[in-house]
């Protein structure tokens, strides 16, 4: 398999003992979260994906979920982070990327804390260094895109553009990421629904853009994104914090909302 021999040798190459692959999904709807995954791949669970993990998106809907189950099944670990839309909004949809992606690293390096890599120890494509104790220092962490995590200076990092096309690890954190936004979207869609979130997972449809123009923005739309932002931003601008602040000699850059505080989703109906 391709992607899998991809990781092997950029492994190889890098004399890295584990390899972690990091990507996202929902960066560009005009509502919901972006969420980032962080996946690993036991050396034995390589044989299984052959023919499941591939790009998210070349997949279908049910394909991305029975892909989401099988390495489920056969091992493969995953963390997985978020930003919201207020978060995004309050910074930018990429430092908002980094930090959902920063807190699945942080999240699978957890799982992985005191773990051997390699349960089957009778498995050929096991190695010494796969049963070593985890060490975040000795792992090689692929980035889909062409950025490396700011601020991340503890995570041994490498960009890999169309990533997801090419390792297997970057493909399985792609399905993983996909896989649960489009979960979370479809409980959004029963929170929030005058807007189809079931349907078109945020992103700007006509059927979308027609339903915020008679409904108006609920708070998991991204009011610093086009079209919402010249029509709804200004009316959601506390400027009485804001002169508040300023007032008081705190620089805070960006814009200040009026939302309320949106509620947790629950994680397990997530995952499972």
């Amino acid at each position: 398999m391709p992607l899998c021999r991809f990781d092997l040798e950029i492994k190889r190459k890098n004399n890295a003992v584990r390899l972690i692959g990091i990507d996202e999904a929902g960066r560009g709807p005009l509502a919901g979260p972006v969420v980032a995954c962080a996946a690993f791949i036991p050396p034995e669970s390589f044989q299984f994906l052959r023919n499941i993990v591939n790009d998210s998106k070349k997949l279908s809907p049910h394909k991305r979920e029975e892909a989401f189950l099988i390495m489920l099944k056969h091992g493969v670990k995953h963390g997985f982070g978020w930003a919201t839309a207020e978060e995004i909004d309050r910074t930018d949809i990429l430092s908002a990327t980094f930090k959902a992606m920063n807190d699945a690293c942080i999240r699978l390096f957890r799982q992985l804390q005191n773990e051997t890599v390699c349960h089957d120890k009778t498995s050929t494509a096991c190695t010494e260094s796969d049963n070593l104790p985890f060490n975040p220092a000795e792992t090689l962490v692929l980035i889909d895109g062409n950025h490396k995590i700011r601020n991340a200076r503890d995570i041994w990092q490498q960009e890999v553009i169309d990533g997801d096309a090419k390792s297997a690890s970057i493909a399985a954190a792609s399905i993983f990421a996909k896989t649960i936004r489009d979960r979370w979207m479809i409980l959004l869609s029963k929170k929030y629904p005058g807007y189809s979130f079931e349907k078109h997972k945020g992103y700007g449809t006509a059927a979308h853009i027609r339903a915020i123009e008679q409904n108006g923005p609920c708070p998991e739309h991204r009011l610093t994104f086009a079209p919402l932002k010249q029509k709804y931003l200004p009316m959601s601008i506390q400027t009485h914090e804001e002169k508040k602040r300023k007032n008081a000699g705190i620089q805070k850059s960006g814009k200040i909302r009026k939302r309320k505080k949106q509620e947790s989703i629950p994680v397990q109906p997530l995952l499972f």
